[in-house]
């Protein structure tokens, strides 16, 4: 039985990329080599020289680019999907495993489908990782067990993360809570590296800046 390791392909669906969308960005990055990383559907000129340094970046959208790139099946990661991702969709295959650039929702609004997976039909096969919405770099780092072997039940999850953050009350403690999945790496959640720093540090800047420019455009 041979497999090899998937191509990841991360199709960019929110207007401005934000550090934290960056941050899971290079993570998948770091996980996959950048010589396994596409990233697609990037309209700035600036973002595309940005995300460079982690794998091959493109303008237009992995539903016209699919055919340029070589495979010999494509998955695409689809929460609403009837079949789960299983060890033999990657067997003896190059594989590319396509997953929504997308900063999740709680409860989620089905954006994956709308904005990507329907695009797709009958060019990548829709899989579901179960039921918890993950982050995408978690989506990734669960493709990527399964690439390996594991089935989906064997891969430990959590849900609902807490991170505290400095209250602007002395004495009363003040969290963020991260209402999503996350794979268990070594008894821990496995966050987004930077994330929590970010949390607690530059996460309102970034929303006022965000709306600010979505104001302008």
């Amino acid at each position: 039985m041979v497999r090899g390791k998937p191509i990841i392909v991360i199709e960019h669906l929110e207007p401005v990329l934000t550090k934290w969308l960056y941050l899971e960005y290079k993570h998948v990055s770091s996980m996959v080599g950048r010589e396994n990383l596409v990233i697609t559907n990037v309209k700035e000129y600036k973002d595309r020289l940005k995300l460079s340094g982690l794998g091959r970046v493109y303008e237009k959208s992995i539903s016209v680019l699919i055919d340029k790139i070589e495979h010999d099946k494509a998955i695409v990661l689809e929460p609403k999907a009837r079949e789960k991702l299983e060890p033999q969709d990657f067997n003896g295959e190059k594989v590319l495993v396509i997953i929504g650039g997308i900063m999740g929702d709680h409860p989620p609004k089905g954006r994956t489908w709308d904005l990507l997976t329907s695009k797709l039909l009958g060019k990548a096969l829709p899989r579901s990782l179960g039921p918890g919405q993950l982050s995408i770099d978690g989506a990734a780092y669960v493709a990527l067990k399964v690439a390996s072997g594991v089935r989906l039940e064997n891969i430990p999850l959590t849900s609902s993360v807490e991170v505290e953050v400095p209250s602007p009350y002395p004495g009363l403690k003040n969290t963020i809570i991260l209402p999503f999945t996350y794979p268990v790496v070594d008894g821990k959640p496995l966050l987004t590296p930077g994330l929590v720093e970010y949390l607690r540090g530059e996460i309102v800047l970034d929303e006022d800046d965000l709306l600010r420019r979505l104001r302008v455009e």
